[in-house]
């Protein structure tokens, strides 16, 4: 008697996920079935029609030819400047914020739960608090409007959030571990090195995919702190939105926006399980 009702209730439970899926979804596929047809297809035809004759030109405008009507040269080069600028500022944030966590909560010192206090301001204070001290600091240091400019801004945007994950989920790493290491005479690093890390992996996996995230969708230091050839990929695609242009390719436009966003969708895609079991083991616990 209860085998019926757990189907049904299986089935309603599916079928409002089912739906919730296609709601989240419906702007992606309008997304994608756009990017492959043409302008007189498109005017012709309904926003959720199927292309007739899919064509990847849109695709190759957007990339290498976008912009003539501004000299911008496609999202080519605002792509590059955004992986350049997104692999160091990712890997020196999740480093630093790995040794601020392991000091934080097996190192602790006089004042450490104050200092850890202080650095949790970063992650709720409004980024546009730190623009104009920010730019002072660039100029300061000589490089103003330049990708070396922004990998600085983003490190150190995104040191109190890799601190408070990995300080958490080194809270739940045994002590035992630590003092026992130091009884064989294992140094700060040794410990740091051979058995903090190697049970990092959940977390490291969760800071990694959330840096990305944040530094690759970033506007507001892009539009801000770049210059002319240092641009990131949201700048680009700003640009190449708003061009004026006597006819809009909106062809062009929905293939530029996917082109920006494979990166991040490729991640979650490849290693989105992954960030789920990390912020199940702790990456926002404590």
């Amino acid at each position: 008697m209860n085998a019926p009702r757990f189907n049904l209730h299986r089935a309603l439970l599916f079928g409002a996920l089912g739906l919730f899926a296609l709601f989240f979804l419906t702007p992606l596929y309008v997304m994608v079935a756009t990017s492959l047809k043409s302008m007189e297809e498109i005017r012709t035809g309904t926003l959720l029609s199927l292309p007739s004759s899919p064509s990847f030109t849109a695709w190759a405008t957007a990339w290498s030819s976008a912009c003539t009507g501004t000299d911008c040269g496609g999202l080519r080069p605002f792509f590059m400047n955004s992986v350049l600028m997104v692999l160091p500022a990712v890997g020196t944030s999740t480093l630093i914020g790995a040794l601020n966590g392991y000091v934080l909560s097996k190192w602790r010192f006089r004042g450490s739960e104050l200092m850890f206090a202080m650095m949790l301001f970063g992650v709720f204070m409004p980024m546009q608090v730190v623009l104009l001290p920010m730019s002072q600091v660039l100029g300061w240091l000589g490089i103003a409007n330049s990708v070396w400019g922004l990998i600085l801004v983003h490190v150190m945007a995104g040191i109190p959030s890799t601190t408070l994950f990995f300080r958490n989920y080194y809270v739940g790493l045994p002590d035992e571990l630590i003092k026992a290491a130091m009884l064989d005479g294992a140094s700060f690093w040794q410990i740091f090195r051979r058995i903090v890390l190697p049970l990092s992996t959940p977390i490291l996996v969760v800071t990694l995919i959330w840096q990305f995230t944040n530094i690759w969708n970033d506007f507001l230091y892009g539009v801000v702190f770049s210059g002319a050839d240092s641009k990131p990929i949201t700048v680009g695609l700003n640009n190449l939105a708003n061009t004026s242009s006597s006819v809009k390719e909106y062809n062009v436009d929905m293939a530029a926006a996917m082109i920006a966003a494979l990166p991040t969708l490729f991640v979650y895609i490849v290693a989105g399980k992954y960030f789920v079991r990390g912020l199940t083991a702790g990456a926002v616990k404590g």
